[in-house]
């Protein structure tokens, strides 16, 4: 029976939320647990999004981290398409859209993020498509269908991770498909140059155009229907859809109306926690998308480094970590950021943080020309920032622990396929 002296709200009907919520109850909380969510899906998995269901290979209930009756019999308080409006740390309240007001003892912000919105004229034309929520999937699987049947024209703007993952899922349907990238490469932000350009190679062995160097000036229609985009090149590329794949940004509205300290949007946003996941007010935590926390990648990382990490296993950790510091468990959040992507046959994880500019070097082990290979992002003292292994598996872990080691590593012996990345560790 739910014990009524104390309330944990939680904001947020993603991944994190939902795993908070969970973890909550299996750590014994038997206080009332309140789920926000502004969508009126129950709370859903976001990867298969770009991934399997958008690809139609898994069905809808697949997406959903818990069945629906799981809510009512963890006896958790599901507020469904009710957005909260208004957060009051002083009160200790929360109010939703609906007038509702929710005093809470703790409160947790797992309000992740939303599709960065391209400025430009044509954007309010019926083709033009974000991806961040099941609806928008579900409209985009119907359209990637549509132009796969009637060889129609995709233009994606973008060729980070969303946009590739729907380059692939587009040419599966037989869609063709052109990706308009300011940067040189695809994944710059990320892999760097050296890297970026095998993923180019892998999409244009699968028919995917790529236009670089050039950002989207319009989107041309007519009837309300795309015809055509324009880029600030003069160029003009065929359209029948747009998909807008230029990021996300964090959903910080309430954190910063009710005066909690944020990350300047330069360093990636997001709400500043500490690392317990607890926000500038000490009953309010944040996790997930929306949390820039402090960076630990080895011992000499510096303190003030803070990360915002936009992945699932962020939210699949994140939000169990909150739950238990609302707990007062002593919680140090310090997991080595992770994601993984599958695009065609290609599939990899990617562990570590190694922006451009902050690596001396990359060292590849295995055939690149195979698409078999880790990579290593290494920095001036020698030490591993990151690694990617590319249809390589069950390695991401030795990685990770390399990262955690701070040690010096020799170029060679990383390169080396005969010597095990146990071997290397100190």
């Amino acid at each position: 029976m739910v014990d009524a002296h104390q309330t944990f709200v939680i904001v947020g009907g993603g991944l994190a939320g939902a795993k908070a919520a969970e973890t909550l109850r299996s750590e014994g909380f038997t206080g009332r647990v309140i789920l926000i969510c502004d969508e009126r899906d129950h709370p859903y998995e976001r990867p298969p999004l770009s991934k399997g269901y958008l690809l139609g290979k898994e069905e809808r209930d697949s997406v959903f981290v818990h069945e629906p009756a799981w809510y009512a019999q963890a006896q958790i308080e599901l507020h469904l398409g009710q957005p909260a409006v208004h957060l009051d740390p002083e009160a200790k309240t929360v109010r939703l859209g609906d007038g509702t007001l929710i005093v809470y003892d703790r409160l947790l912000l797992a309000t992740g993020a939303e599709p960065r919105r391209l400025d430009i004229p044509g954007t309010g034309l019926a083709g033009v498509h974000h991806l961040r929520r099941l609806a928008h999937a579900e409209r985009l699987r119907g359209v990637l269908a549509s132009l796969g049947r009637d060889n129609g024209h995709l233009v994606i703007a973008g060729a980070g991770w969303i946009g590739l993952e729907v380059a692939a899922a587009a040419r599966s349907y037989g869609a063709e498909v052109t990706i308009v990238e300011a940067a040189p490469t695809p994944l710059h932000g990320v892999l760097g140059p050296e890297l970026g350009g095998l993923f180019a190679d892998l999409h244009r062995e699968h028919g995917v155009r790529f236009h670089f160097g050039a950002r989207l000036t319009e989107i041309v229609g007519q009837d309300g229907m795309v015809l055509a985009v324009h880029t600030d090149d003069g160029e003009e590329h065929p359209a029948h859809d747009v998909l807008a794949a230029i990021g996300a940004a964090p959903r910080t509205a309430l954190a910063d109306q009710a005066g909690l300290d944020l990350v300047d949007r330069a360093a990636g946003g997001g709400i500043a926690v500490d690392s317990a996941l607890r926000t500038s007010d000490p009953y309010i935590y944040a996790a997930g998308d929306v949390a820039a926390a402090p960076l630990t990648l080895s011992e000499d990382t510096p303190q003030d480094t803070r990360l915002r990490v936009e992945h699932w296993a962020n939210a699949l950790n994140g939000g169990p970590a909150a739950a238990r510091a609302m707990l007062g468990q002593d919680v140090s959040y310090d997991r080595i950021p992770y994601f993984f992507s599958d695009q065609y046959d290609v599939g990899m994880e990617y562990s570590g943080y190694a922006p451009p500019g902050s690596y001396a070097q990359v060292v590849c082990r295995g055939d690149l020309a195979k698409r078999e290979f880790i990579a290593f992002w290494l920095g001036t003292d020698g030490r591993l920032l990151a690694g990617m292994n590319v249809n390589v598996w069950d390695v991401a872990e030795s990685i990770q622990q390399l990262i955690r080691s701070g040690a010096p590593l020799a170029p060679g012996a990383l390169a080396d396929p005969e010597v095990p990345l146990a071997a290397l560790l100190p």
